[in-house]
């Protein structure tokens, strides 16, 4: 009985160690997304945050250990090694803590980085410059998003009145990322000129462009993917619980069936 269930335990363990190996691999990946993403709005907080670009590291890292705990775990179980069992349940636990300490700091500071966020978009369109070669990434992954979402400025087109410029040229263009015609959108960046002049200085209601903000549209995307991101960790999360209570159970189940091959006096 307990030699069926220490061969239970171990295969059940080696199991869940592979599906630790394949999680972590996933974190790993989405570290690595982060750092390599040029076409999204992540590439406009990565470029603008240096706090973001750190967290990908970061998750690099973790994606690694996990891994490596992964493969421990499987070599553990495999070969029935107490001591690296042992080390297995200490780093899963260590890693446990550390995030739910990561993601306690995320839900309470998630209003300091909303309006970092906001600081971050309004300072590049008041300084967005299609010269500039730069800041060129940066600018074409904001002129992405407001190509996808099909909006225009942060909280709306008169944002964009405050870039320099546009009020150099008295508002007589806009920026083509925001507008509701084809042609413009073909482009795809920089700045467009109004078809019909205006007297005087032109104001964003003069524009061809979207006139609702990318606040909401950024902030549900954002929802969207935190979500993909919040399901990986939870599954990580409860594999790291399996796979601490079956290493503890081998453990035991490997020191009791040693302590049965100990001859009696």
């Amino acid at each position: 009985m307990g030699s069926g269930c220490l061969k239970v335990t171990k295969y059940f363990l080696f199991l869940f160690n592979l599906l630790f190996l394949i999680l972590g691999a996933v974190i790993l990946g989405f570290g690595i997304w982060i750092l390599a993403d040029k076409t999204s709005f992540i590439a406009v907080l990565q470029m603008s945050s240096p706090s973001l670009k750190t967290g990908a590291y970061i998750l690099i890292g973790v994606g690694a250990l996990t891994m490596l705990m992964g493969f421990l775990g499987c070599l553990g179980a495999v070969n029935e090694i107490r001591c690296l069992l042992g080390l297995y349940f200490t780093c899963l636990m260590i890693i446990l803590l550390a995030q739910i300490a990561a993601a306690l700091v995320i839900y309470f500071q998630k209003e300091t980085l909303k309006v970092e966020l906001s600081d971050i978009v309004v300072d590049l369109i008041e300084n967005y410059d299609p010269s500039d070669e730069d800041k060129r990434n940066l600018q074409d992954a904001w002129d992405y998003v407001q190509t996808q979402i099909a909006c225009c400025g942060w909280t709306g087109a008169k944002e964009w009145e405050n870039n320099e410029i546009l009020r150099n040229k008295s508002n007589t263009e806009y920026p083509c990322s925001c507008s509701n015609r084809t042609k413009d959108l073909v482009e795809g960046r920089g700045f467009c000129s109004l078809e019909e002049s205006v007297n005087g200085t032109a104001t964003y209601a003069d524009w061809p462009v979207h006139e609702q903000g990318c606040m909401d549209g950024v902030e549900q995307w954002l929802k969207d993917n935190l979500g993909i991101i919040l399901g990986v960790c939870t599954g990580v999360a409860v594999i790291e619980l399996l796979g601490m209570i079956l290493a503890i159970s081998l453990c035991k189940n490997i020191h009791s069936e040693d302590y049965t091959k100990v001859p009696k006096s």
